[in-house]
């Protein structure tokens, strides 16, 4: 198979598949709007190599997963492993060996706080699972009132029916608008809302307020308010200060709220901490993971839960179970990958390494902060992002194309251009990384200057 040719695989798969959050027009098209689809042979380290032998380097972890490179060896040794005793056994009435360590070692990550593990495949469902966990313990707890829910403005939780209600970015949710129960927003403490002499903790403290004001006259109906930690990702990488956090748990514990922390990508390490909540000082009563828990290896999605919320469906009645399941939930492979993957941050102390990684991103990228048409240059630990002023509605796929033509896979989230990679980069790749990009926006501004 590996002798056929990119066009080859190309043509098949333009004929067969139906690509994710893509206009598969795009895919077909050859003017500005055209998006190329890049034919991938294999994976090794930080690269990606195509069938005609081009790489690319990795620059976004292929939708923020792969933490460790690709075809890692100590994650593909622990899956070989795995697949010689259990591939799969339903998790309702059995259990097996990797859910349960897995189980008991996130539960030890969170100091014993969030003491119960549920399992699904990807972060929608993980969305999902926490909102009904929150929903039902109300009920459960005779508060039937308590049934919304609460996100900040630009918040992304998943593109499933549930998690569109919590997900405020029309491109995802408009078409959808009838079959979505809406949720309310609340004012996103985005560091960029800064007025003259404010810092960013003085916006938090504003979005706090209007948290607060909301919540002393609706918060006997609300169930929960859920919040991607310090980084907003499909907004646009919008980073905010950690008092948000702060001020935000204070202000649930006084009014009986559910803070949900969907870390589904700011989790596993991404923004200097292994739990991007733990720079506040706080603790979530729901926290979901998802994409670089399993190493970018395996689907797999986890709701950690305080035992407070574990105790209220603990009953003799069925109904007041939590009763919501899939076929694969809690699969050993994917637990067995994520298991490697916890292996590795503690054997090579992953977090101290990134915080020099952290380091060197942020030298390899500094001279863009001088670009003419470079805004609000950002960086939350292996996250850089900043934002480029062009009115061009093709930018993010003059970029794309670019930076393709420079061996780089970094996809722009509209005029918000970000970097995400492998914790694994070199110097050097860092550097190429850090070319491609400041090449790729002189080439896609050039198209259209």
């Amino acid at each position: 198979m590996n002798d056929s040719s990119n066009q080859d695989w190309l043509d098949r798969s333009l004929a067969a598949v139906w690509h994710p959050c893509t206009q598969m027009q795009h895919h077909h098209s050859t003017g500005p709007m055209a998006l190329p689809l890049v034919p991938i042979a294999r994976g090794e380290g930080a690269w990606l190599y195509d069938f005609d032998g081009k790489r690319y380097l990795d620059g976004i972890s292929s939708w923020w997963t792969n933490l460790f490179g690709h075809a890692n060896p100590r994650i593909n040794a622990a899956l070989k492993a795995q697949l010689e005793s259990l591939e799969h056994v339903m998790l309702a009435g059995f259990t097996h060996q990797p859910v349960v360590e897995l189980s008991e070692r996130l539960a030890a990550l969170t100091g014993g706080h969030l003491g119960h593990a549920f399992y699904a495949s990807d972060g929608a469902s993980a969305t999902e699972i926490a909102l009904k966990m929150s929903f039902h313990h109300w009920q459960n707890r005779g508060r039937p009132q308590k049934t919304r829910f609460l996100c900040l403005e630009g918040s992304y939780h998943g593109e499933t029916v549930g998690a569109l209600a919590v997900t405020d970015v029309a491109l995802f949710k408009d078409a959808y608008a009838p079959l979505v129960r809406q949720a309310e927003t609340v004012m996103c403490p985005d560091s960029r809302r800064a007025e003259p002499g404010e810092t960013a903790a003085d916006v938090a403290r504003r979005a706090a307020a209007a948290l607060e004001a909301k919540l002393e006259a609706e918060g006997e109906q609300i169930a929960a308010l859920i919040v991607e930690p310090l980084v907003q990702g499909a907004a646009g990488m919008v980073m905010y200060d950690p008092e948000y956090l702060r001020l935000a748990r204070q202000l649930c514990d006084r009014h009986a709220v559910h803070l949900i922390c969907d870390e589904i990508a700011v989790g596993c390490g991404r923004t200097g901490t292994f739990f991007a909540h733990e720079q506040a000082g706080i603790k979530p009563d729901l926290l979901c993971l998802s994409k670089g828990i399993s190493g970018g290896y395996l689907p797999l999605s986890i709701v950690l839960s305080t035992d407070a919320i574990y105790a209220a469906f603990y009953d003799e009645a069925t109904p007041r179970g939590f009763l919501h399941s899939h076929s694969y939930t809690g699969n050993p492979l994917a637990c067995r990958a994520a298991l490697a993957t916890l292996d590795i941050f503690a054997e090579d102390q992953v977090l101290t390494a990134n915080r020099a990684q952290a380091a060197r991103l942020q030298a390899a990228f500094a001279s863009l902060a001088g670009h003419p048409r470079v805004r609000h240059l950002r960086q939350r630990g292996m996250i850089l992002a900043f934002d480029v002023a062009s009115d061009d509605p093709a930018f993010s796929r003059r970029f794309y194309r670019a930076a393709l033509e420079r061996q780089a896979l970094v996809r722009p989230m509209g005029n918000t251009v970000y970097v995400m990679p492998p914790y694994i980069l070199t110097p050097e790749e860092i550097t190429h990384l850090a070319q491609a990009v400041a090449g790729a926006l002189d080439a896609a501004l050039a198209d259209t200057d």
